[in-house]
């Protein structure tokens, strides 16, 4: 019996020392750090929305076209005899150079043989109008030999010009594009001999949308109907050349006066003066071959009373967030007058003065409220919460 007690004493004294070593380890526990709450609401950056002067700038691109192109072609027979050692592709030549010649040896006889005929008829024509000056000519006589003179200088005039189209020359100073014909080669009327282009100036087809065009002063057709250009806004071109950015100045000359049906663009002109740079006054800047596509950058039109707010600021294509006094989110359609890259130009009657933000919320809501960054901090609530910290680990 004694046994038993002393067993059941054991026991209960083996869960004393258990419950008190439990009870001794909770206590020399450190307490936890007690953590403030966090406040759920979106803190938020604000911005205010202001009214600037904003000038527009177009982009477009286009391909550098010459502004006159020549197939050069054989208005005669015979065997070219001599050619210019610029009458290569890509030889520059000046106006009225001899670039081919065409063997003249059958056209200067037929002029000599003309000039003699001429000579001959002049001679009839003149006995003829003497005599019958003195009577003794009937007048149908007289009318042939006028006729015969007639015939013989136009017979002249023709070989004359013959003559002149065995020397092939262009009125305008200009480059060698292709060249199809060689010296000894026998050609006809109609044979191809080459293509040349003027290099005065070079052009620049840019297709412009209907909403480019509002930002756009472009000559229109009565400026343009007298000499076939007006001086229409500036135009930055730029191309890369050699792993480098090259630009250059150009300027609106024209529109094409229609609307493309397939496309519905408008195509403006830029002109490019001296785009091979010939001239001395264009010495160190670099020239600008034909066929080269370039970006265009076109001088618009300057807007007042426009807001500008950063691109990434807008929803979708017309949508800001905007913070009203009570710091409640308001999600609205704003008017977008023209967008960039970087920022986005909106029609400002309605929206001066409001505040707007560019802060990512995820799934914002009509309504919903938010923190700014601007609002003032709470000081009483910010020592309350450090009393109550202090009190908490005090308990423990």
């Amino acid at each position: 019996m004694k046994r038993k007690i002393k067993r059941g004493l054991l026991i209960a004294g083996i869960f004393v020392v258990a419950f008190a070593g439990a009870f001794g380890l909770t206590r020399m526990k450190p307490p936890p750090d007690s953590k403030e709450i966090a406040d759920a609401t979106p803190l938020v950056d604000v911005l205010p929305l202001e009214k600037i002067t904003a000038s527009f700038e177009v982009e477009s691109q286009g391909t550098v076209r010459p502004r006159t192109e020549t197939v050069l072609s054989a208005e005669i027979s015979g065997a070219i005899v001599s050619i210019s050692p610029k009458f290569i592709a890509g030889g520059v030549f000046a106006k009225g150079e001899e670039l081919l010649r065409i063997d003249p040896t059958n056209y200067t006889v037929a002029v000599d043989q003309a000039r003699a005929m001429v000579a001959q008829r002049q001679i009839e024509f003149d006995g003829a109008k003497k005599l019958r000056s003195q009577g003794y000519r009937a007048e149908s006589e007289y009318a042939s030999a006028v006729a015969a003179l007639a015939a013989a200088t136009s017979d002249l005039v023709k070989a004359e010009r013959n003559l002149q189209r065995t020397y092939i020359t262009l009125p305008y100073t200009g480059m060698v594009r292709a060249k199809e014909a060689d010296i000894g080669q026998y050609v006809n009327p109609g044979t191809r001999l080459g293509v040349t282009f003027a290099i005065d100036y070079a052009e620049v087809r840019l297709p412009l949308t209907d909403r480019d065009l509002a930002f756009i002063d472009l000559p229109d057709a009565a400026a343009i109907s007298g000499t076939g250009s007006a001086a229409g806004p500036m135009v930055e071109l730029s191309a890369v050349q050699k792993g480098r950015t090259s630009r250059w100045q150009a300027q609106i000359v024209r529109t094409e006066g229609v609307v493309d049906e397939k496309t519905r663009v408008t195509y403006a002109v830029a002109r490019i003066e001296d785009p091979y740079r010939m001239s001395a006054a264009s010495v160190g800047i670099s020239p600008l071959p034909m066929g080269t596509f370039v970006a265009a950058t076109i001088q618009g039109t300057t807007v007042e009373n426009v807001v500008r707010v950063p691109r990434i600021a807008l929803r979708g294509n017309d949508q800001l967030l905007f913070i009203d006094a009570d710091n409640s989110l308001q999600i609205r359609t704003v008017d977008v007058l023209r967008a960039d890259a970087d920022y986005a130009y909106l029609n400002g009657d309605t929206i001066l003065g409001e505040r707007f933000t560019m802060t990512a919320i995820e799934s914002p809501l009509n309504g919903m409220t938010v923190r700014t960054s601007d609002d003032p901090v709470d000081d009483s609530a910010d020592e309350m919460t450090s009393r109550q910290l202090a009190v908490e680990n005090d308990g423990h």
